[in-house]
């Protein structure tokens, strides 16, 4: 705990620029030349005139828990490379590869002894199916064939996605992969309208691809909502997934986003995300917003016997969302709320992405869980001619107590976050150079019952994150 204290005043004193994407962007793992070629006259040409992005990435991350409970490090570095052709008459071709290394590390399959649980960030850096594997650590993480038209494309194969439910979650080494068959296309000058089916995908902290039903259940499974642990991991019969979205900008104040997410045999998942803006000058702005999810269990929500199903038959969630948010000159501040109604559990897998709600912070998440109230303010400040990002961001998230099984998956207490994070872009001979350091700490505000395996790994913990990437 004494290490614990002298670094939380770190954590306030920083600022949130996640690790990950802004869900509804267009993935940008790679940021090197991807300049779109007009049709070529041969498919020789298209492979001559294609282009080559590559990636290397550094993570030193470590956590301290309180007192005599575990801590961990780790040391990871890797790279990776895309290759895109040209586009010949609409079609384009993609492939990208990433290898990982584990240069130094605590042992990440050793069990804690006081609470007999295992590692839960570090892990993540590496394959969580071989927490003991090193060196080979690879996925082919892309391989896709599109097809072009002037306000759109299709797309078929191995993808990077990212939409409110299943996006890139990219706060390891690698993000969420999907295969399947997708569709991003503009409607009118106003809306983005995308769409489609998956059927394989390959979580972060993974390196092999998995049917739908296969993909659940890799992470940690919590407890069912008898107090039982869970048992869909390889028991759900699913095998496709369908998803539909629009982002619509109908004034240049109001901006519309709607989703629906439908697991077959599962779950149907609703989003609904209204935004309206107020532009006083133009340093000064001010933006409401509101969000709404609706869940519904598909038939028996992935298995007939109960003990082993992933969503309860018949059962439902609703999620509540607002944020206030203000910017002045290049500063910007928000309030950000949540609320999820006691109707049930918010279930999403956490092998896809990550909560879309206002109030996400790094390094947890609120699914799993009913009756939640999330208050998290945040605010950002970019110094580009120092080219330094700075801010900060904290949070209370009042949880369902950790016996309410029926409502709290994970055993996770009440809890205060403050998260903190510095950028730097590095220009001349290090142009391409990003460095970000991340610092997280979360403590406890709920009864654990004298039992710290409610709080390893969740509460009373700092974590510090040096990450070094080079885009070329």
């Amino acid at each position: 705990m004494k290490t614990f204290f002298t670094f939380l005043s770190l954590a306030w004193a920083g600022i949130v620029v996640a690790q990950h994407q802004e869900i509804g962007e267009k993935p940008g793992t790679y940021k090197g030349n991807n300049l779109q070629i007009a049709d070529t006259a041969s498919i020789l040409n298209a492979f001559k005139k294609g282009t080559i992005q590559g990636h290397f990435r550094y993570f030193f991350m470590n956590t301290i828990n309180e007192g005599g409970l575990s801590d961990y490090f780790a040391n990871a570095v890797g790279g990776g490379l895309k290759f895109e052709t040209a586009i010949y008459h609409r079609l384009q071709i993609g492939i990208s590869g990433f290898y990982v290394f584990n240069i130094g590390s605590t042992k990440l399959s050793n069990i804690d002894p006081i609470t007999n649980q295992s590692n839960r960030y570090e892990i993540g850096l590496f394959d969580i199916e071989n927490p003991n594997n090193h060196k080979d650590i690879d996925r082919l993480e892309e391989l896709y064939l599109n097809y072009h038209w002037k306000t759109g494309h299709i797309g078929f194969g191995r993808l990077l996605l990212n939409t409110p439910f299943i996006n890139l979650q990219d706060g390891r080494m690698r993000p969420t992969g999907v295969e399947g068959l997708t569709i991003d296309t503009k409607l009118g000058n106003k809306t983005r309208f995308q769409a489609g089916w998956l059927w394989n995908i390959s979580p972060r902290s993974t390196t092999k691809w998995y049917g739908i039903g296969e993909s659940i259940g890799l992470y940690p499974q919590g407890v069912n909502t008898s107090g039982i642990k869970s048992d869909y991991a390889g028991n759900l019969r699913t095998k496709n997934v369908f998803f539909l979205g629009t982002n619509s900008q109908f004034y240049k104040w109001l901006n519309v986003q709607l989703g629906d997410l439908y697991v077959d045999e599962v779950l149907n998942s609703a989003f609904v995300q209204v935004e309206a803006k107020k532009t006083f000058n133009d340093q000064q702005s001010m933006t409401v917003g509101a969000q709404f999810i609706r869940q519904d269990a598909v038939e028996y929500g992935g298995n007939k016997d109960q003990s082993k199903t992933y969503m309860d038959q018949d059962s439902h969630s609703m999620v509540f969302g607002g944020k206030v948010e203000y910017k002045h000159k290049k500063s910007t501040f928000s309030v950000n709320y949540t609320r999820i109604t006691a109707d049930g559990r918010y279930l999403m897998p956490r092998e896809w992405g990550r909560d879309p709600f206002y109030t996400f912070m790094p390094r947890e998440r609120n699914e799993g869980f009913g009756d939640v109230h999330a208050l998290v303010v945040k605010y950002n400040r970019p110094f580009p001619k120092s080219r330094l990002k700075i801010g900060l961001s904290a949070g209370y998230f009042d949880m369902p107590d950790v016996k309410n099984v029926a409502l709290n998956k994970y055993g996770m207490p009440s809890y205060f976050q403050a998260n903190a994070d510095i950028r730097y872009s590095f220009t001349k001979i290090l142009e391409g150079l990003d460095a970000q350091l991340l610092v997280i700490s979360k403590f406890n505000n709920g009864n654990y019952y004298d039992n710290y395996r409610y709080i390893i790994n969740k509460t009373n913990m700092i974590q510090f994150d040096l990450v070094l990437n080079y885009h070329f």
